[in-house]
């Protein structure tokens, strides 16, 4: 049996990413290696956040671009909430927001929550743009009842958080919800694979249940540079514009 000290993110990443491939729950696009992953049961999940205060709540949403959280982009459209997509990549700058046509029907808020209602549909935010995101919700490969959270391995949904707090468009009170399988919910996972740059969840919704976390963790309060290569920094636009105006 591996020890504590074995365990590593990747190691993790490669438990769950298997174990749904071989178990049949992973859901197109497969296989699910090196991405978020789809999942059978992903729209249950993403119904069940509505009953979250959190979501009821919010007034502007901002969700990850991946397929297992298509149905609550879907969902935030239709509920007459502000939906924010990241870029996919952080290639043209941070977020766009989703602007269905006026009395859009269900089929064209559908488009609206996929990669094409991006590019039909969407508006650019910038740096400077004057938003307050209410609330966060990101896929991920595991997570634990903590709230310590495994992404893809790319980071790039900590950045964006990052950047976003360094825009005031979210603080530490932000509520992070994450949307996964119950398999990808694990009992623990080692604090020390986890660094202040890291977004942690606050509940976590599969499809059979919901769980607020334990402890509220520490959230990124702006982009810790000494992370960053100069390649990473060098190839996404947007960061090398955040780190101009943190200069001046």
């Amino acid at each position: 049996m591996a020890s504590p000290l074995d365990v590593t993110k990747e190691s993790i990443r490669q438990q769950i990413w298997s174990y749904l491939e071989s178990n049949d729950i992973a859901r197109f696009p497969r296989p699910v290696y090196n991405r978020i992953p789809n999942f059978e049961g992903a729209e249950n999940a993403c119904s069940k956040v509505k009953q979250l205060k959190v979501y009821q709540m919010a007034r502007t949403v901002k969700v990850n671009p991946d397929s297992p959280q298509k149905h609550i982009r879907f969902l935030t459209l239709q509920d007459n909430k502000v939906l924010l997509v990241p870029t996919p990549r952080l290639r043209n700058g941070l977020l766009n927001r989703i602007t269905p046509p006026p009395m859009a029907n269900k089929h064209t808020l559908h488009i609206c929550s996929t990669s094409e209602g991006v590019k039909r549909y969407s508006t650019r935010l910038g740096l400077n743009s004057k938003v307050k995101v209410d609330l966060v919700i990101l896929g991920s490969v595991a997570v634990s009842p903590k709230g310590r959270r495994i992404g893809k391995g790319e980071g790039y949904a900590d950045m964006e958080f990052a950047m976003m707090a360094t825009m005031g468009a979210v603080n530490s009170e932000t509520a992070v919800v994450t949307v996964v399988h119950d398999c990808q919910v694990l009992d623990s996972i080692p604090d020390h694979l986890f660094g202040e740059h890291d977004v942690p969840v606050d509940i976590i919704v599969t499809p059979s249940k919901i769980i607020h976390c334990e402890s509220k963790l520490p959230k990124p309060s702006c982009i810790i540079w000494s992370l960053l290569s100069e390649e990473k920094i060098s190839e996404i636009p947007i960061l090398r514009e955040l780190k101009k105006m943190e200069e001046r």
